[in-house]
């Protein structure tokens, strides 16, 4: 392999599970107070909702939020500190922008978590139970669901592609009704979906309420601008000049994951990192890589990552 250039990818909601920052806290006491200044500013019990959960208190919107973003930052920080690591691009998942943000030095970790909390309350808040869905599509070309998105959708029912994941995978979200009409007409092609358990229809055009809600506390956080490269979800281009706009943005619009692996592995990235827990991000780069001279690593397991 020629030099080796790293994208930290840090992962979104989903990805949380009971015990997910066990090995952290019971290997590195310095994380203890990371967790300690996470519990402060989202005023929630961080530390025995990553340890114990239970699943229900963790999978709701406004805990999940800082959860995942502070276990990615708490394992960032071990990587840098045990392992001296450092990487050429940063971009996250959806919520995992913000982890993306604190480990580039971008945006504080107390602000970071401060606004993923209010962000998570506004996104649960934006759309009445029952009123909105999610749907994972398999192995169905983008452009072929988006008009089927188009004719599946009524006026105020709105449904769309909100997440590119992989080629094999596109979620769609948006009105409840239009989303059963699309699968409907999905079934009809034999084109495979799964139903996802979600609260909301995130990053779809309902969610205008949750950005309207967010848009002065993004305006107001403070952003440091270095040299650090970004690939922003709502852009999926690189770029050195970030500012609060990719965050407000980012709320009622897809999220271009294919897009961001894509552009990375073209300017020269030759190693995927995921940084927190899950393995979704790693999955989804290998799906989304061609067959070729790169490296895919996890960190699920942070003390497997140091021994490796």
């Amino acid at each position: 392999m020629s030099e080796t250039k790293t994208l930290a990818m840090f992962p979104g909601q989903g990805s949380q599970y009971p015990g997910m920052a066990k090995i952290l806290l019971d290997n590195f006491a310095y994380t203890k107070e990371i967790f300690q200044e996470a519990e402060e500013a989202a005023k929630a019990p961080i530390t025995k909702l990553c340890l114990e959960g239970p699943e229900d208190q963790l999978k709701l919107t406004a805990n999940t939020q800082p959860c995942i973003v502070t276990t990615s930052v708490a394992t960032w920080r071990v990587m840098t500190q045990e392992k001296g690591f450092t990487a050429d691009m940063f971009a996250g998942h959806s919520l995992g922008e913000y982890s993306a943000l604190v480990a580039s030095g971008r945006l504080g970790f107390a602000e970071a978590i401060s606004l993923v909390r209010a962000r998570g309350t506004a996104m649960q808040k934006a759309v009445p139970e029952g009123a909105g869905a999610m749907t994972a599509v398999l192995s169905m070309e983008a452009s072929r669901l988006e008009d089927y998105c188009k004719k599946a959708a009524a006026p105020g029912e709105p449904v769309e592609v909100v997440n590119y994941n992989s080629p094999q995978q596109l979620v769609v979200a948006g009105s409840a009704k239009a989303v059963k009409r699309l699968e409907e007409a999905l079934t009809a092609e034999a084109v495979k979906f799964v139903s996802l358990a979600v609260s909301a229809p995130f990053h779809s055009s309902m969610m205008k309420p949750a950005r309207a809600d967010m848009t002065p506390l993004l305006t107001a956080a403070k952003f440091t601008q270095n040299k650090t490269k970004i690939i922003p979800n709502f852009t999926a281009q690189i770029t050195e000049d970030y500012g609060s706009d990719y965050l407000i943005k980012q709320i009622d619009s897809a999220v271009k994951w294919t897009q961001t692996i894509e552009v990375s592995h073209h300017a020269g990235i030759n190693q995927f990192v995921e940084i927190g827990p899950g393995k979704v991000l790693f999955g989804l780069a290998k799906r989304i890589l061609p067959k070729g001279d790169f490296k895919l690593v996890q960190t699920d397991n942070i003390k497997d990552f140091l021994g490796s």
